[in-house]
C-alpha cells in the first residue's frame, strides 16, 4: 500500500484482484453558439472579466430568459449522433444550490425530461477492439461563472486570501452527456474512459457544435467511480472527480480513484459519497464537498421558459445535417492513404488525422505527411506537453511546409538526412524548408566525377568488403555506402552511390 500520494492507495493490480470498477462519465460541452443560452450576451473566450454579462445571465430581479434556438438544434443533432431518442416534448428545470459562481442561486438545466436519451457510442481501443458505451441522457443547461481564488499557493479556496468571480461564462450553452454505468472494463477501465472522451470529442468537433478545447474548459469530464467486490452485481458508493480537462487526466483519475477506493475498503473503511478535485501536477484527487443527491437540489419546472417540442420534421431535417461519422471517415481515409492498421492507429493516437488530411490535400504524399508530422515535430510537441496540431500552429508550421520539403527530396536537391536537418530548421523558426536549405548549404553534390572518385577511394580502402560484394553478398554494400556518405560529408545521393559501387564490383 502506498501513501506517497497523500492518501493510502493500493496498486492498480492489487485493487483489481479484489474489486471490479464501475464508471459513469459526465461530459460537459460548451456549445459554439454566438450568444448565451438564455440571453443575447456574446460567448467569446478570453474577454475581460464581467464584460459579457447582462441582467439575465447575472440573475437580476425581473430579467426573463429566452431559449437559444441554435443551442436547441445543436442539442438535437448531438443526440442523434449518439443514436439517442429525441424527446417530442421536454422542459427546463431549476436546479437549486448556492455557489458563488451561480448568480441566480439556481442553474437552469433539465432534470427528468432531457432532450435526448437512451443512446450509445462505440469506441475503438488501442488494440483495435471496440467497446460500446451506453448513453443515459444528453440534456441542455447553462454553464456557471468562474471563481478565481487569490493569495494561496494552489489556486484553491483553501489558503486563499480572497476570491474573485467572473460571470462571463455564466449562461453559456452546455450539453451534459451522461453515460449509463460502465462495467466489465477491469484493467482497461482507464483506457475505455479515455477512448470514450476522445471519440466523443472527435464526433463533436466533426459536427462543428463546439471547439471542444479541453484546455480552455469548453469540454470537461466528471469521472464517477465506485468499486464492487469481484463477481458481485451490487454497486459500491461512488465519488465524482470534477472537471477533468485532458484525455490523459481522465485515464489517470480513473486509475488513481480505483487504487484509493480499494485502499479504503481493504482497510475496513467506507467510501464517502463526495465530489473530489483532480490535481494535474501530482496526479491525485482531494476531497471537495459531500455529494448531493437529486432530491437535495429541489428540482422544479422552470416557470419562465416554455417547453421545447421539436416536430418530427425538424428532427429529421437536423438528422440530414450530420457529418460522416469520424470512425467511418477514418476507415475511408486509411484506404485512400494506403496505411496499415498500425500506421493509422498511430496517426489517430497522435491526433494527426486532420493534419495529415490537410497535408495530403495540399499536395504531399500520404507517406510524407505521416513521416514528417509524426517524427521530430511530434517529439517536440510531446516534450512541450502539447498536441501536434496546437504545437505546429503555435510555431506557424503548415502543411505547405511539408509539401515543399517533400518536393526538395523528390526533386533531387536533398536526401533524407538533409531533409531532416531542413525540417529541424523549420521547427527552430529559421524559415521555409528552401530557406533553411539555402542558409545551411544543404544540397546534394551533383558532380558525378566527385562521387565516382569517392566510390573508388572507399572500394580501395575496404578490399575485404569489396570482395564479399564481388562474391554475391550484395547486402554488404551498405557498409560502403556509409563510407561514401562520410567521404562526401553527407551530400551524396545514397541511391546513386549504391549503383556506382555495384557497377564497379560487377554486380550491376
Amino acid at each position: 500500500m502506498s501513501t506517497t500520494t497523500g492518501e493510502p492507495t493500493l496498486s492498480f493490480e492489487d485493487a483489481l484482484a479484489s474489486y471490479d470498477p464501475v464508471m459513469g462519465l459526465e461530459v460537459h460541452v460548451e456549445l459554439g453558439t454566438a450568444t448565451k443560452m438564455f440571453c443575447g450576451c456574446p460567448t467569446g473566450f478570453g474577454a475581460e472579466p464581467n464584460t459579457q454579462v447582462c441582467p439575465v445571465c447575472l440573475g437580476l430581479p425581473g430579467a426573463l430568459p429566452v431559449v437559444n434556438a441554435t443551442a436547441v438544434e445543436s442539442a438535437i443533432r448531438i443526440g442523434l449522433a449518439l443514436s439517442c431518442e429525441i424527446a417530442p416534448w421536454c422542459r427546463f428545470a431549476r436546479k437549486n444550490y448556492f455557489y458563488p459562481d451561480m448568480p441566480k442561486n439556481f442553474q437552469t438545466s433539465q432534470y427528468d425530461e432531457p432532450i435526448a436519451f437512451d443512446g450509445h457510442l462505440d469506441v475503438e481501443l488501442e488494440d483495435g477492439s471496440t467497446y460500446r458505451v451506453e448513453i443515459e441522457r444528453a440534456h441542455m443547461e447553462e454553464d456557471t461563472g468562474k471563481s478565481l481564488h487569490v493569495g494561496g499557493a494552489t489556486g484553491r479556496i483553501h489558503g486563499a486570501t480572497h476570491s474573485l468571480v467572473d460571470y462571463n461564462r455564466a449562461g453559456i450553452p452546455l450539453i451534459e452527456i451522461v453515460t449509463k454505468p460502465i462495467t466489465g472494463t477491469r484493467e482497461r477501465a482507464g483506457e475505455v474512459a479515455r477512448a470514450y472522451v476522445a471519440t466523443l470529442r472527435d464526433l463533436l468537433k466533426a459536427m462543428d457544435v463546439s471547439d471542444v478545447k479541453m484546455e480552455q474548459g469548453s469540454m470537461r469530464c466528471d469521472v464517477n467511480l465506485s468499486l464492487t467486490p469481484a463477481g458481485s452485481d451490487v454497486f459500491g458508493t461512488r465519488t465524482e472527480t470534477k472537471n477533468v480537462n485532458s484525455l490523459r487526466s481522465v485515464e489517470r483519475a480513473v486509475r488513481y480513484e480505483i487504487g484509493r477506493h480499494a485502499a479504503v475498503l481493504a482497510g475496513g473503511g467506507a467510501i464517502t459519497q463526495e465530489t473530489r478535485h483532480w490535481h494535474e501536477d501530482t496526479g491525485i484527487t482531494t476531497s471537495g464537498r459531500v455529494k448531493s443527491d437529486a432530491e437535495d437540489y429541489r428540482y422544479f419546472p422552470e416557470p419562465d421558459l416554455v417547453p421545447v417540442a421539436p416536430s418530427r420534421e425538424t428532427v429529421e431535417a437536423l438528422r440530414a445535417t450530420l457529418p460522416e461519422p469520424p470512425a467511418e471517415r477514418r476507415k475511408r481515409l486509411q484506404t485512400a492513404w494506403g496505411y496499415s492498421d498500425l500506421e493509422m492507429r498511430d496517426v489517430m493516437n497522435a491526433g494527426l488525422v486532420e493534419l495529415v488530411e490537410e497535408t495530403v490535400a495540399a499536395g504531399a504524399s500520404p507517406a510524407a505527411a505521416r513521416k514528417w508530422w509524426s517524427g521530430e515535430v511530434a517529439r517536440r510537441a510531446n516534450a512541450e506537453g502539447e498536441d501536434v496540431p496546437t504545437y505546429a500552429a503555435r510555431l506557424g508550421v503548415t502543411p505547405a511546409h511539408v509539401v515543399e520539403l517533400e518536393g526538395l527530396v523528390t526533386g533531387g536537391r536533398l536526401n533524407d538526412s538533409m531533409a531532416r536537418q531542413a525540417w529541424e530548421g523549420v521547427l527552430d523558426g529559421e524559415g521555409s524548408p528552401t530557406e533553411v536549405a539555402d542558409t545551411r548549404g544543404l544540397e546534394l553534390v551533383q558532380d558525378t566525377g566527385a562521387l565516382e572518385a569517392a566510390v573508388e577511394k572507399v572500394i580501395a580502402a575496404n578490399p575485404d568488403v569489396a570482395e564479399k560484394i564481388r562474391g554475391g553478398k550484395v547486402q554488404a554494400v551498405g557498409a560502403l555506402i556509409g563510407q561514401v556518405m562520410k567521404e562526401m560529408r553527407g551530400q551524396a545521393d545514397a541511391g546513386a552511390a549504391r549503383q556506382l559501387i555495384l557497377d564497379r564490383l560487377g554486380q550491376a
